[in-house]
């Protein structure tokens, strides 16, 4: 697929939201002064930082930025039309299909997605404890609900595993004690549908159910364990990283940008042998690599004052591209970029 200049794109867009009609007035939308943006924790600090230069040099009231994870804010952003709605969605994935139908049902049929460019998913711990090297099937031993069960029968068991050196003798002998997103979470998504899908894809019994019943085996595949070793740490990774410092047997589960700003205090795991850094997620080797997405209501840009102007300065080339100042708060950019 060609991929339109970056420059081209960025205008394109711009264009687009000109020249969209908004189906409201002012007199018909309650007042608000401000643009209202939702969504992913592992965004939040790099577009919250991108709202605060704004509001400084635009103008225009800074934007109102708030973490509340990619699918919890989706949900927000499909609720309908109208200055009670936010205006832009993070995503740390791209929309699903069900929340597409969920827009359209609510009359959120125009949307534009942009993609601001990458992130990666990591699994760290504090510098005070063992460092971790794990791949796909440690992952999925770990945290699934269900395991095949250990005599070969090929059935699903309750996970039975308390201990990392359980699983395998290379892995530290410290309990399973794995901080994580919660279910609304894009990370979490990620996680599932990279790792633990391929880990159980290796399992005879998932790998039949996957042909016969690929609804049935996402739930026994991506369901996590509920009994104290996968811990719903939610939206607040700078709270999970405090949390880490405390814990330094434990491991969380979050993004590349929140490793970056804590590397004096954190680790990173090696995950399928590869290490999470600024190279191994722009090329995509690292496993875990993952896009970063915004989701805009072009029909809010007449309504809401500033929204146009700051969409144009997120996607500008100093802003996102290469030397781009959201590079320093964790952005990786698109390639070519």
């Amino acid at each position: 697929m060609i991929k339109a200049p970056f420059r081209y794109v960025a205008g394109l867009l711009a264009g687009t939201l000109l020249l969209s009609a908004s189906p409201y007035t002012q007199a018909q939308l309650a007042p608000r002064t401000h643009i209202h943006i939702v969504g992913s924790s592992t965004a939040y600090p790099i577009i919250a930082s991108a709202a605060e230069r704004f509001g400084r040099n635009s103008g225009f009231t800074t934007p109102v930025v708030e973490s509340t994870g990619t699918g919890g804010g989706i949900k927000l952003f499909c609720n309908g039309l109208g200055l009670n709605t936010p205006d832009i969605a993070m995503a740390s994935r791209s929309m699903k299909s069900s929340e597409r139908a969920s827009c359209e049902k609510n009359h959120v049929t125009d949307i534009r997605e942009i993609k601001i460019g990458y992130d990666g998913i990591v699994l760290a711990s504090s510098k005070a404890g063992p460092r971790f090297a794990l791949s796909s099937d440690d992952l999925y031993r770990a945290l699934a609900r269900q395991v095949p069960a250990a005599d070969d029968s090929g059935k699903l068991v309750t996970n039975p595993y308390s201990n990392w050196r359980q699983i395998s003798p290379d892995l530290p002998d410290l309990p399973i004690r794995v901080y994580g997103p919660p279910p609304t979470s894009g990370t979490r998504d990620i996680l599932a549908e990279r790792l633990l899908h391929q880990a159980c894809l290796q399992q005879p019994t998932l790998r039949r159910l996957h042909a016969e019943d690929p609804e049935e085996f996402a739930h026994k595949c991506y369901s996590l364990r509920e009994d104290g070793a996968f811990i719903n740490a939610g939206e607040n990774d700078a709270r999970l990283v405090r949390k880490l410092i405390a814990d330094p047997d434990a491991i969380g589960i979050f993004g590349y940008n929140f490793l970056d700003r804590n590397r004096d205090r954190l680790q990173a795991a090696a995950i399928d042998g590869e290490l999470p850094d600024f190279e191994s997620i722009e090329s995509r080797i690292y496993p875990l690599s993952r896009p970063l997405y915004l989701y805009v209501k072009p029909s809010h840009h007449r309504v809401v004052s500033g929204l146009q102007q700051f969409v144009e300065r997120l996607v500008s080339e100093d802003m996102i591209g290469a030397e781009g100042l959201l590079i320093d708060q964790g952005l990786i950019p698109l390639p070519g970029k």
